[in-house]
């Protein structure tokens, strides 16, 4: 993006936002391959147009090219990191590759003090050994997990979705295997954003991951030419808002076609979302996934097996919130009621 159009966008986004704390978010691509100095331009641009906003910023990478000068930008500036890592290395190599560059990367993170998080894809290769998965991230002090299902539309009929695809089955076996490993002590010490998100949905509130929620659209895309599209797993040409040269930001995230994406997800709902009992746990999940006749979501027996594995707990954890408790341990609950 030229220096020009990140000027118009920082000004822009900032202006458009209704509340004191802003975030940016650099991805990409891999937003490293840009120089230090684009992003102290960036900061310097988003001091100028504050406007007694608090600002903050996150950037998601695969953690090869990070460096001590890059960590020590990183760490004045407190950004948040995210590196890509979808395992111990025998996962990670499968899809990925440079395995020791990414854990030296991490190591360099730890050693300078910033602020990181794991972003780890489950596909068809990982999925069937999450205790291997979740011990990995515990063994290298991650306390923020974040994983995401491959779900990639097959290239043929004969084909559903692509071989890097995880199995709806995989997708519940591995869900509620890693749970039961999580609450059994890491209840309060290590983040698993989908936990999290459940207990939100469980206590009504919002939750923090987009595709668990009731309505799309909060997530738009820019790339670097100005384009906007209605979501990051949408862009495609059918989902192009506008370029924010031509009409602000503002304008198109709130003009009628935003709005109309925006409910996309409720009103598309198949049959048996509908009538589903966990329908307020995952609002149907991410549209992009919806690939089963009648709109049927394609991880759908996936997450009914973790919802149902689950639902005592959260029962349990939304009443401690509720009443103004932090939740207790659950396996202490459990030896109590036993």
């Amino acid at each position: 993006m030229s220096m020009e159009l990140l000027e118009d966008f920082t000004r822009q986004y900032i202006g458009a936002q209704t509340q004191h704390e802003i975030l940016f978010t650099w991805h990409g691509g891999e937003p490293l391959l840009l120089p230090i100095h684009y992003y102290e331009h960036a900061l310097l641009l988003q001091q100028k147009y504050a406007g007694g906003h608090h600002i903050d910023n996150c950037l998601q990478t695969n953690g090869t090219l990070l460096t001590d000068e890059w960590c020590e930008f990183l760490a004045k500036n407190h950004f948040l990191v995210g590196i890509s890592i979808d395992g111990p290395e025998s996962m990670h190599e499968h899809y990925r590759q440079q395995f020791d560059r990414v854990v030296r990367g991490i190591a360099l993170l730890k050693k300078h003090g910033v602020m990181w998080n794991a972003m780890a894809t489950v596909n068809r290769h990982n999925a069937d050994d999450p205790l291997a998965f979740y011990d990995f991230f515990r063994d290298i002090g991650c306390q923020y997990l974040q994983f995401t299902p491959v779900v990639e539309p097959g290239t043929s009929q004969e084909a559903l979705v692509t071989p890097e695809s995880v199995l709806p089955g995989q997708w519940g076996s591995f869900l509620t295997t890693l749970y039961d490993e999580w609450v059994k002590g890491d209840v309060g010490r290590i983040f698993v954003q989908l936990f999290d998100a459940t207990l939100a949905c469980w206590v009504g509130e919002p939750p923090s991951v987009c595709t668990m929620g009731e309505h799309c659209g909060q997530a738009a895309a820019l790339q670097p030419d100005g384009s906007l599209y209605c979501c990051d797993h949408f862009v495609f040409p059918e989902y192009l808002l506008g370029n924010i040269r031509h009409h602000t930001i503002t304008e198109l995230m709130y003009g009628p076609r935003q709005r109309a994406f925006g409910k996309k997800k409720k009103l598309e709902l198949s049959d048996s979302c509908r009538a589903c009992r966990f329908l307020f746990a995952c609002h149907g999940e991410c549209p992009k996934n919806r690939l089963l006749p009648g709109n049927g979501n394609y991880l759908c027996q996936g997450y009914r097996q973790y919802f149902g594995h689950v639902a005592a707990d959260m029962d349990f954890m939304a009443q401690e919130l509720l009443a103004g408790r932090a939740p207790a341990n659950i396996m202490d609950r459990k030896a109590t009621a036993t």
